[in-house]
């Protein structure tokens, strides 16, 4: 509306001026002209605050439509958390009644827990005695044959056992049953240190290597019965020395238990062995566990 005021003020100004140009002032003219600047002046200052009125105009629709969507946002969120609330409180209610259980069955519970923790207890205890007491065996039995040659005879710890692993070349001639005299000597004193160990079973394993006995050989068909005969040879010398024949378990494996599959020389040497296995007895354990 005064954008048509601006326009009609000037129109009339203009007219005034054409009809009495001949007769106005010269100052007359200059006020006229004046007013008419002033007039350019606010229309201008109209128009631009026009556009900045059109330009807030917009921003506002645009910060209308971020809150309509931000409103529907959040009633989506509302409805959610509502659904989310009552499967909550149906799922509480539910644990509510599985939890209600009488003192008496929270009792019964506390003391089988208690009871379970005191057996385990118990079970390490022994597991720990029993690891301590292979530590031990495996010094003394160390100990005993120190004289002997690492090549000839090891002493290890595998799976709670105590291996105790003699060459053939310590024990017997080739595809001889009998004990060479140093071969005693070292199983008297291995029978010495199982004398005093009385609670260790012991089981006495003869190996061979893959090539078989000669044809002939008296009381031998094959490697399983020179793996026998050996096992039970050294079992007579160890039950001979004094240690308890019930606990003597003499095997034979043959040559199917390998420390080497290669069929070099070096290899067959190292299979053809005899391991005598030192297991403490573990009867309060297996009591233990059958209780459990």
């Amino acid at each position: 509306m005064k954008k048509n005021i601006i326009r009609v003020s000037v129109f009339i100004l203009a007219a005034s001026m054409s009809l009495s140009s001949c007769v106005v002032s010269k100052k007359k003219y200059e006020e006229l002209l004046s007013r008419k600047n002033a007039l350019e002046v606010d229309k201008a200052s109209l128009e631009k605050e026009k556009q900045t009125l059109e330009e807030q105009k917009a921003s506002l629709e645009t910060q209308k439509a971020q809150l309509e969507q931000e409103r529907a946002d959040l009633e989506k969120q509302k409805a959610e958390y509502q659904a989310s609330l009552q499967q909550a409180l149906k799922e509480g209610k539910t644990l509510g009644e599985n939890l209600n259980m009488s003192k008496s069955q929270i009792d019964k519970l506390n003391s089988d827990l208690k009871a379970r923790e005191q057996k385990l207890a118990e079970l390490q205890r022994i597991l720990d005695e029993k690891e301590k007491a292979v530590a031990n065996l495996r010094s003394r039995v160390s100990n005993a044959l120190l004289g002997f040659n690492d090549k000839d005879l090891t002493v290890q710890v595998r799976n709670g056992k105590v291996y105790v692993s003699l060459a053939e070349q310590l024990l017997f001639n080739s595809g001889s049953t009998k004990v060479d005299p140093k071969g005693v000597d070292a199983l008297k004193k291995l029978a010495q240190v199982l004398k005093e160990q009385q609670d260790v079973n012991v089981v006495v394993e003869g190996h061979t290597d893959d090539v078989p006995v000669a044809k002939g050989t008296v009381g031998m068909q094959d490697n399983w019965d020179l793996s026998v005969l050996r096992a039970t040879e050294i079992t007579r010398i160890l039950t001979d020395s004094g240690v308890s024949p019930e606990r003597v378990t003499p095997s034979g494996r043959s040559l199917y238990v390998p420390l080497e599959s290669a069929k070099t020389k070096e290899a067959r040497q190292k299979n053809r062995r005899t391991e005598i296995i030192l297991t403490p007895k573990l009867d309060e354990l297996f009591q233990i566990l059958e209780s459990a």
